[in-house]
C-alpha cells in the first residue's frame, strides 16, 4: 500500500500550524494571557513540570496574572522558574499565590515582538514548503513505480501545491492578527 501524501500534507501543515499557534500565545501583548506561562517549568520534587500542572493561572484583570499552585510548597519553585523565565516580568510571592503585573509594552518592544512573530511566521512557512516538497518527491516516486500516470501526477502536483498555498495564507492571516494585537495601544 502507499502513502497518501495528500493526508500527510494535511496533517504536518495542521501540525505546523498548530506549532506557530503555541509560539504565538507565548509572545506577551500587553495584555495578561494565562498562555504566557504555558512553555515556564517548575521544579516540582526533582521533576521538571509545566507550571500549568501544578497552579491554577488566572488572569483577574488585563494587566495581571494570578498563580495559585495546588501545593503551598511548590510556591517558591515556581516563583524561581519565573525569575528564570526572562518574562520582563517581576513575581510578587505574598506565602499563597504569586501575581504578575502586565507592565504596558513599549513603541520599541512591539517592534521587537513584531519581528519575533514574523520569525515564527517563517519558520511555519518554511515547515509547509518542505512539507510540499516531501509529498511532491512521494508523488514523482509513485509516478516512477507505475502507481500514478503522468496526467494523475500533474493533478496530484497542482492540488499539493493548492494546499500549501491555502495553509500558507492562514499562516500570513494569523501573523497579521497577531502584529495588530502587538500593535495595538
Amino acid at each position: 500500500m502507499s502513502i497518501d501524501p495528500q493526508t500527510v500534507l494535511d496533517e504536518k501543515s495542521a501540525k505546523s500550524i498548530s506549532v506557530l499557534k503555541e509560539n504565538l500565545n507565548t509572545v506577551r501583548a500587553g495584555r495578561a494571557n494565562p498562555a504566557l506561562l504555558d512553555k515556564i517549568m517548575v521544579d516540582y520534587y526533582g521533576t521538571p513540570t509545566p507550571l500549568k500542572n501544578i497552579a491554577n493561572i488566572t488572569a483577574p484583570d488585563p494587566r495581571s496574572l494570578l498563580i495559585t499552585p495546588f501545593d503551598p510548597k511548590s510556591l517558591n519553585n515556581a516563583e524561581k522558574a519565573l525569575n528564570m523565565a526572562n518574562l520582563g516580568i517581576n513575581p510578587n510571592n505574598d506565602g499563597k499565590v504569586i501575581r504578575l503585573s502586565i507592565p504596558p509594552v513599549t513603541e520599541e518592544r512591539r517592534k521587537d515582538l513584531t519581528k519575533l512573530i514574523h520569525k515564527y511566521g517563517e519558520d511555519a512557512k518554511v515547515a509547509i514548503r518542505n512539507e510540499r516538497r516531501d509529498a511532491n518527491e512521494i508523488l514523482k516516486k509513485q509516478e516512477k513505480a507505475g502507481e500514478l500516470t503522468e496526467d494523475d501526477l500533474k493533478n496530484e502536483l497542482e492540488d499539493v501545491q493548492k494546499k500549501s498555498d491555502k495553509s500558507i495564507k492562514l499562516i500570513d492571516e494569523i501573523i497579521a492578527e497577531k502584529v495588530n494585537e502587538i500593535m495595538e495601544v
